[in-house]
């Protein structure tokens, strides 16, 4: 008798030990959990497709391990994305909001796990459970952008066709922020003439705008970065104008999907004689309109660097290191420490220098280079 209550207490034991053991590994990352969660906006945009290829090689060779989910533009399945994440142990989460505010609620599920959070493009407002946030400058796009119409705009009285991304996108408020700090002086001139915003055509003499004012810029010209959205816009807009706002015109586009779309809505209209089109992201599609003339130029962000960044300071915190920030942003709730990537404007002058010659892409990807 007594060596079985002997026998029986051992057993319990070492069920009591190896369920700490199992309880330590869950906790520490071990087998079976994923150190990094990755919540990235579509895949139906290529750029985040790549993304998805480049953070999976960027921890290849560590001992860390990654997940990447898709929201597919749903707010909701986003959180739905985050709450697997939790469950499955993640102690960092890199997540590009869908919409900023939304987000919040997400990321502070995560943080109440003791999950690091960091915002990756796009930042999460309006929380304090955001530790950092990595992306490109994007006031610098946007003012990349507007000063490429001016530095190729011929004469006065330009007619200038703005467009936006977003209203629930943070970044959208950014580019347009640069590219008004640069272009409204020569709106104001008359170097420029505003056609399809009499918000915009109201503020032209304000220099500095609030968000309020900008929000009702967006409302008008918004393209929810959706190209067909861009592409009913512009032939709105088209419509709606007389001849004396078209000719040579410029155009403030947001992104390479949506500059694809309203340059081919400019070029099918017979009393535009010439275009201007902005764009961003250096699409592959975008880098043969701008070879063949079709889209001026496009704002080149190197996402390469910014998915190292962004795995940078995720394998510095799983190291128990501090990570290198290089700038802030206010969210709304908390300035969030930023790490900020730089970006290059590419025409048909540098495309190869830029884009072939630094093996971002392959020359035989293109035709007419």
């Amino acid at each position: 008798m007594k060596k079985t209550m002997k026998a029986a207490s051992l057993l319990l034991v070492l069920m009591l030990v190896t369920a700490m053991l199992a309880a330590c590994n869950s906790s520490a990352g071990g087998s079976g959990s994923v150190s990094v969660g990755i919540v990235l906006p579509t895949k139906d945009e290529p750029r985040w497709v790549q993304d998805e290829q480049r953070f999976k090689d960027a921890l290849k060779d560590s001992e860390y391990t990654t997940e990447i989910l898709f929201s597919q533009g749903s707010s909701a399945k986003e959180k739905e994305n985050v709450d697997t994440l939790i469950n499955k142990g993640i102690d960092v989460l890199i997540i590009t909001p869908q919409d900023g505010d939304a987000a919040a609620a997400a990321v502070e599920a995560a943080k109440k796990e003791g999950i690091t959070v960091i915002a990756y493009d796009r930042l999460i407002t309006n929380t304090e459970a955001v530790d950092y946030y990595v992306t490109f400058d994007s006031v610098a796009v946007g003012a990349a952008q507007g000063q490429y119409l001016i530095d190729n705009a011929q004469g006065t009285g330009v007619p200038l066709y703005l467009y936006v991304g977003a209203a629930s996108d943070n970044n959208a408020f950014l580019f347009f922020e640069g590219a008004w700090s640069v272009l409204q002086p020569k709106i104001a001139d008359g170097t420029f003439k505003i056609a399809n915003s009499s918000e915009a055509e109201a503020l032209k003499d304000t220099a500095e705008l609030t968000r309020d004012q900008m929000s009702k810029i967006l409302g008008q010209v918004t393209t929810n970065w959706d190209p067909n959205d861009a592409k009913n816009k512009a032939q709105t807009h088209l419509t709606a104008v007389g001849a004396d706002l078209k000719g040579d015109v410029s155009v403030l586009a947001p992104n390479d999907g949506t500059a694809r779309a309203i340059a081919d809505v400019f070029a099918s209209d017979g009393e535009v004689t010439s275009f201007l089109v902005t764009g961003q992201d250096a699409e592959k599609a975008s880098i043969q309109y701008v070879i063949d003339g079709k889209q001026s130029m496009t704002v080149f962000k190197d996402v390469r660097t910014l998915v190292t960044d962004a795995m940078g300071i995720a394998v510095d915190i799983l190291d128990g290191k501090t990570p290198v920030t290089t700038g802030s942003y206010d969210n709304g709730k908390k300035e969030v420490q930023a790490k900020q990537t730089n970006v290059i404007v590419v025409d048909e002058d540098n495309v190869q220098k830029e884009l072939i010659d630094s093996d971002y892409y392959e020359a035989s990807e293109f035709t007419g280079l």
